[in-house]
């Protein structure tokens, strides 16, 4: 089973202004209860209770708010993207240290609220023995990624530009969103080339070439809390 879990806190959540004007999207309240707690409690369901947790964005806020917490029983680093917010990708690179003696740990963006089965999807990220599986569904979403019939990663399409990038001719390839929640194999870090700041799914769309990247479909509720709006959604469904 995987242990360990990066949770993507460093965002600026310009969407969720004016919270974000001076508190991190990942103190965002559902219900009382601030994203990130949920979050870290949600995985500990799965027993999960090793956390790195990115920080950029009010960083201070979260650290002073986790120790408040204790930690909620639970062991955390804190990557400190202080100087530069780094994106997924280059937040990934950059929390090597605390991941690479991991064979496998998942990541979760600190915003998705969701009650995905979190053993079934880390069972079969393990027994497929993918270098990264991603957890996708069928929602409405602007990008989506592309899958032949065995949920291989083939590419991605921007639905509002047209713009694609494809690993073959497109097979009538299954359009799916990503659900901002994947598992990792910790040999990516030998196959990533790009440095600094850059996004994760870029680095994907490279390695799907040559290597095994799987899409896990799911039907689990799952919500972006990046808008007001999604807020108040959240709120009906997460109490």
């Amino acid at each position: 089973m995987i242990k360990k879990a990066l949770i993507f806190a460093a965002g600026k959540g310009t969407r969720l202004k004016p919270f974000t004007d001076n508190r991190p999207k990942a103190l965002a309240v559902v219900n009382n209860v601030p994203l990130l707690e949920r979050n870290i409690k949600f995985l500990q369901n799965y027993g999960i209770n090793d956390f790195v947790i990115n920080v950029h964005h009010f960083g201070e806020q979260i650290i002073d708010f986790l120790q408040e917490k204790e930690n909620f029983g639970a062991k955390i680093k804190i990557s400190d993207e202080k100087n530069e917010l780094l994106e997924t990708g280059g937040g990934l690179v950059f929390a090597k240290k605390y991941l690479e003696n991991e064979e496998n740990f998942l990541i979760m963006n600190a915003d998705i609220l969701t009650d995905l089965n979190i053993t079934e999807f880390v069972k079969f990220h393990l027994s497929h023995q993918n270098v990264a599986t991603l957890a996708v569904s069928d929602r409405v979403s602007s990008r989506k990624l592309m899958f032949n019939e065995d949920m291989i990663l083939k590419g991605w399409v921007n639905k509002t530009t047209g713009e694609t990038k494809l690993s073959e001719f497109n097979k009538n390839f299954k359009e799916l969103a990503f659900s901002g929640i994947h598992c990792v194999n910790s040999s990516i870090f030998d196959k990533i080339k790009r440095t600094g700041k850059f996004s994760i799914m870029e680095e994907y769309l490279d390695l799907m070439f040559e290597n095994h990247i799987q899409g896990f479909q799911h039907n689990a509720k799952l919500i972006d809390v990046g808008r007001p709006e999604s807020v108040v959604e959240a709120e009906i469904y997460f109490k």
